[in-house]
């Protein structure tokens, strides 16, 4: 970490400041309430709005804060000055979210990111719609023009709570500098508890620079703010009487199981009952995929094992997820024979997509240990268990690789695995990369796994790498598996890399295409190559030289393992241009809204 970016220093900015401050009423000195004050003999106190924001973060332990500097975020960026939380300048406002919501996947704690009005603002909507559809804890704080101003369509006004209302947890417009720490410390208290998710704090200019010497409060949710933590007695015990009479069960891991801090209960309990365990994308690394019981991924993507036990089991015990349509294809299709034992913290997610028998709302680490307490004998499923290991055996995933050919990708994504540690951190873009990094590196850790599944946003993997960096242990290394289109959507992130000296390795698997899009092309379109041509991407390489990172370059076999073994072994960010097979697909392949026990092992299948 570099001492630059310990401190902020208020940047230039194109427009002059005072055209937009000029009007405002004058800054007035707000009633206070002496007796709410809570002064520490130790802290200098609050004088001012944008003081009582930056100590409502330092009250929730931030260490980190991810932005980009503006006019009406200012004051907030001043009282950053003076503060012990390490800012990180980035290069768009995008990497900026994305950077705070992989810092929170990694760390577990709410990640931060700022901006100014306007224009910044609305350039963190990508990632805060991003976190809202991975239930990922991010707290947003915006400047915004001085309330004489809002609804004049002053220069930099965006409604920004009007906007970002469908895609947060919760949003407040602060109108009070004596309340702003308060609205910020609830903003980070909801951010994490119950169901994760982004928060929104806008932040007028003549609110942030208002006086005022309330301190705020501790983080804490509004009273109003209820999570039912455990599940209703009866449907637990009917759930674990389904269970201990089942023949074919499986385990299905969500996200949720992660970030309820669920993944040790869940090995525990399909290990002492030997459940088959499959997880969705965003529960890779809740159980250990080198472990026998796992069958891995399921879903579109997910492999063939995974799909038919699925497909067949009669007993499908979901942990933290929200059976969206990448994972289950058509509903009327998947787990047909099934009783389905639904485990969510979210009651709106029990019964949305498919329908569950026995609806276990509560966290996720609790209603596992009820169900644990509950079970009394295992399920005699020897040979259901000996089903699955034959499709393990019928459906591997194992891949062609002639070495007179071009590089396949799944060579290379074993390779970086093989290359370093299992608590690795893996972060991708979206495309055919992400999913060739899904299919083919082994996850073992929660933690590990930091990628956009939901909104499927490209451009998610350089900042991502840049957050989770930060987050993660120092014996942690950080590979970002990304695809020519994704990494050329938010690369400027490289000059954050090299500014703060961060060690990453970026493997770029550069087909020249918008490979996921290609091959949906080829199998639906007639092999109509609409925009998905990218053959004039940069050099890579060169490209990651010029900003001051080492470039690497793959073309053949023979260069995969040294070139991958000199870009880890390299203290700083690297880029390794990996030129794979530009005809490489990814299989398995369910279409969309298909069955997931008739998936694709080739486009002829389709």
């Amino acid at each position: 970490m570099s001492e630059r970016a310990a401190k902020v220093t208020p940047a230039d900015e194109e427009q002059n400041d005072d055209q937009i401050t000029d009007g405002a009423a004058p800054d007035a000195a707000s009633e206070t309430d002496s007796t709410a004050n809570v002064e520490s003999e130790t802290t200098k106190p609050v004088t001012t709005g944008a003081e009582a924001v930056v100590r409502a973060l330092e009250n929730a332990g931030v260490e980190y804060a991810f932005g980009v500097q503006g006019g009406a975020i200012m004051p907030v960026y001043d009282a950053l000055y003076d503060s012990d939380i390490t800012h990180v300048t980035m290069a768009h406002e995008q990497g900026a979210a994305h950077a705070a919501d992989a810092y929170g996947i990694v760390s577990g704690d709410p990640g931060v990111c700022l901006a100014t009005s306007g224009p910044g603002a609305t350039n963190l909507v990508t990632g805060i719609a991003d976190a809202d559809m991975d239930s990922d804890p991010i707290v947003a704080l915006t400047g915004q023009v001085p309330t004489e101003f809002v609804g004049n369509d002053a220069f930099q006004e965006t409604d920004t709570t009007g906007v970002t209302t469908p895609v947060t947890k919760d949003n407040t417009f602060a109108n009070d500098a004596d309340r702003v720490g308060t609205d910020v410390s609830e903003a980070f208290a909801l951010a994490r508890e119950g169901r994760p998710g982004p928060t929104l704090v806008d932040l007028p200019k003549d609110i942030t620079k208002a006086e005022t010497d309330r301190e705020p409060d501790a983080p804490k949710v509004p009273d109003t703010y209820e999570v039912q933590e455990r599940a209703a007695p009866e449907i637990v015990a009917a759930a674990a009487e389904r269970i201990e009479n089942a023949a074919r069960p499986v385990l299905l891991l969500g996200g949720g199981v992660i970030k309820g801090e669920a993944s040790e209960a869940c090995r525990e309990f399909a290990l002492e009952h030997e459940i088959p365990v499959i997880t969705t994308m965003p529960g890779i690394g809740s159980f250990p995929e080198d472990h026998e019981l796992s069958l891995e991924m399921a879903g579109m993507h997910g492999t063939g094992y995974a799909n038919m036990a699925i497909t067949h089991c009669d007993t499908l015990i979901g942990i933290g997820t929200r059976f969206d349509d990448r994972l289950t294809g058509g509903i009327e299709t998947f787990a047909p024979d099934a009783e389905l034992i639904h485990v969510d913290i979210d009651p709106a997610e029990i019964s949305k997509n498919i329908y569950a028998d026995y609806p276990l709302v509560g966290d996720a680490e609790t209603v596992v240990g009820q169900l644990s307490a509950a079970v009394d004998s295992s399920p005699e499923a020897t040979k259901w268990r000996a089903q699955c290991q034959q499709w393990k055996s019928d459906y591997s995933m194992a891949y062609d690789a002639p070495e007179d050919e071009p590089v396949q990708p799944e060579f290379v994504v074993e390779a970086l695995d093989e290359a370093t540690s299992d608590r690795a951190i893996v972060t991708t873009g979206v495309g055919q990369h992400q999913m060739w990094a899904c299919q083919y590196w082994t996850f073992t850790e929660p933690r590990t796994w930091v990628s956009s599944h939901g909104l499927g946003a490209m451009g998610y993997g350089l900042p991502s790498a840049i957050g989770a960096r930060l987050a993660a242990d120092d014996d942690q290394e950080v590979v970002c598996i990304d695809g020519d289109g994704s990494f050329l959507m938010t690369l400027q992130g490289l000059s954050v890399a090299v500014r703060e000296n961060l060690d990453i390795t970026v493997a770029v698997l550069n087909n020249e295409y918008i490979g996921m899009v290609r091959q949906w092309q080829d199998a639906f379109f007639e092999g109509r190559h609409s925009a998905s041509d990218y053959h004039w991407m940069p050099e890579f390489d060169k490209l990651a030289e010029a900003f001051g990172a080492k470039g690497f370059r793959i073309d053949d076999y023979d260069d995969v393992a040294n070139t991958i073994d000199a870009a880890v072994a390299y203290d700083g960010p690297s880029v390794i241009d990996v030129h794979i097979d530009p005809d490489a697909n990814v299989y398995p392949m369910v279409p969309s809204g298909g069955d997931n026990g008739q998936f694709a092992l080739t486009e002829d299948q389709l």
